[in-house]
Formats: C-alpha cells, structure tokens, sequence
C-alpha cells in the first residue's frame, strides 16, 4: 500500500502529477488545491490514497492529511466515486464542503458537476456527523479542532448558565489561535471574552 510520496514534481497538470521518486514515476490524480500547491521540478511530499481496482490501481495525491481524509469520506458515499470526489475537492474548500454538510445545504453541493440531489442527500446523511471535526467557519483555511476539549468546555459553560452558541463562537475562535489548550484553560479564556 502506498501511504505517500516524497520526490520531485515531474509533471503537473490541475487533474494530475507524476512524482518523481527515485527514478521512478507515480502518476497521481489531484484536486485543483493540490495542484495550486505544487512546483514543476520542485521537491515535493504527498499524501497518497490508493485504489486498487481489478482493473486498474489508481494512485490519488494530496498536499494536506485533512484533504486526504475528507477525500476518503466523501468517496466512503454510495455513489461517489474518486472523480466527483476530486472534483468537488477542486470546487469547493475544504471547510465550504464540511460547512455545506454539516449544514444541510444540499444546493451547494448540487452546484459541483456530476452531484445531483439524490446523491447531495446522500452524502450529507451519510457525513454530517464525520464532517463536525472540519472547522466549518468561512474561512477557507481548514483546520481541525480539539472536539473533545472543545466539548467539555462547552457543556462546563452551560452548567453555568452560558449559552452554548455563545460559547462555541468564542471558543473556535480562541482554538483557531491557541489549539493546544486544555479544558481548563479553554473556560477561562471563554469566560475573560464572553
């Protein structure tokens, strides 16, 4: 099984690489994100999903463990292959599509090609609660937070009374600058900005 892949970039296209590995050349398909990522005859280290099918074994590269990991779960979907899954990693960032299924927005994942609504649904029946460790706020950067630190946190504030909306807001605020922090100390910072 391969995991990933550090070498030079040999060829880029915005739908695939080769990766030059030692002599040897691994063709990797790629969303738009990734390939925005990668340098022509620059060093580069990939994630890699493997694929073996009887008919082929397909190698699908990643610059980011949170791209690769959403990859997995949107093809996980009945009905979503490894080319609508690219294709909306390359449509959409990453938290606008963890967002977009946490929320139930079935239209905004209709607007990437070849997703229609049946299959919409389907991903975000499927996905909704596997999708919550994506930070789903608007901007584009995604990054995971410490759900359970975060969890604990909350429900502590809403013992005292805090709304837990409230506190979420501060909180991921407070973990997008300092995401190392206990639970302890993830109250109080809440409750010095509250």
């Amino acid at each position: 099984m391969i995991y990933s892949l550090q070498g030079t970039v040999q060829e880029l296209s915005p739908t695939h690489t080769v990766i030059n590995v030692g002599g040897v050349g691994y063709y990797a398909g790629i969303s738009l994100q990734t390939s925005r990522n990668l340098i022509p005859d620059a060093p580069v280290f990939l994630h890699i999903q493997q694929i073996i099918r009887e008919d082929a074994h397909l190698l699908f590269g990643f610059f980011t463990r949170e791209e690769k990991e959403l990859f997995n779960l949107l093809i996980s979907v009945n009905g979503v292959g490894p080319a609508s899954a690219l294709i909306m990693l390359s449509s959409l960032t990453l938290s606008e599509i963890a967002a977009g299924i946490a929320s139930g927005n079935s239209a905004l994942l209709q607007k990437v090609k070849g997703i229609g609504a049946k299959t919409a649904e389907r991903i975000i029946v499927d996905l909704r609660d596997k999708v919550l460790k994506f930070n789903t706020s608007d901007e584009n950067i995604s990054t995971f937070v410490n759900n359970k630190v975060k969890d604990e946190a909350l429900s502590a504030l809403e013992v005292l009374g805090i709304p837990r909306k409230t506190a979420e807001k501060i909180a991921d605020r407070i973990l997008k600058q300092t995401p190392d922090l206990s639970t302890e100390d993830l109250v109080k910072q809440i409750l010095k900005n509250i």
